[in-house]
């Protein structure tokens, strides 16, 4: 990695070490920009990457751990169309006891009654607003909070909550999801101690394909 990938701010009172963020890639941006997301962008490397700072990360994270630990975990819907994001999605689920729906989105899963996989979130966790389009607009419809995994490059006027992070590179999906879970779970209470959480973020990586 280069010199310039780890001249972070340092901060000592990060969720996990700063090196797991950076060698977990989840500061490495796209090479575009979104007027939206500027203000979670560090800098931009001379390979015109965009890189994302990792101490707004951590800060959204714990956010985002906050208010998802108030609702029913059963209304808690997770959405992840991208390949490398389905796993890391559906283990999030797993251990915090919400639904997942993992590859392509059935149009009318959340607003037609009709549907065989109906079902009425009271809120949304995307992991790409662009791929996970269709979610994010019915989700719109309905009018219920949406948590997303944003990328240097992504839109969010119809995000609640943004999570800056590299939402493409599997590891920093495994890496984010990770620590999402573990951090909703000590925020409900169900662990006591972070270090109690018995899953890595190995176990929550996509195998290559």
């Amino acid at each position: 990695m280069a010199d310039e990938d780890i001249s972070m701010p340092v901060n000592t009172d990060l969720l996990v070490a700063e090196d797991i963020y950076l060698t977990s890639g989840v500061h490495i941006g796209t090479q575009q920009k979104s007027a939206d997301m500027k203000e979670f962008i560090y800098k931009v490397r001379q390979d015109g990457l965009y890189v994302l700072d990792v101490k707004k990360t951590d800060e959204r994270i714990r956010a985002a751990a906050s208010f998802l630990s108030r609702y029913d975990p059963r209304r808690i819907l997770v959405v992840s169309a991208r390949q490398y994001g389905q796993k890391p999605a559906r283990e999030f689920s797993k251990a915090i006891g919400a639904p997942a729906f993992a590859g392509r989105f059935v149009p009318g899963t959340l607003t037609n009654p009709a549907n065989p996989g109906f079902i009425e979130p009271e809120i949304l966790v995307v992991t790409d607003p662009s791929a996970d389009k269709q979610a994010l607009n019915e989700a719109l419809n309905l009018g219920i909070p949406i948590v997303a995994l944003c990328d240097a490059n992504n839109e969010t006027r119809n995000v609640d909550l943004v999570i800056p992070t590299n939402n493409k590179g599997r590891r920093a999906l495994a890496c984010v999801y990770w620590l999402l879970a573990r951090e909703v779970l000590v925020a409900r209470g169900n662990l006591k101690d972070p270090a109690d959480f018995s899953m890595g973020i190995d176990d929550f990586e996509a195998k290559l394909v």
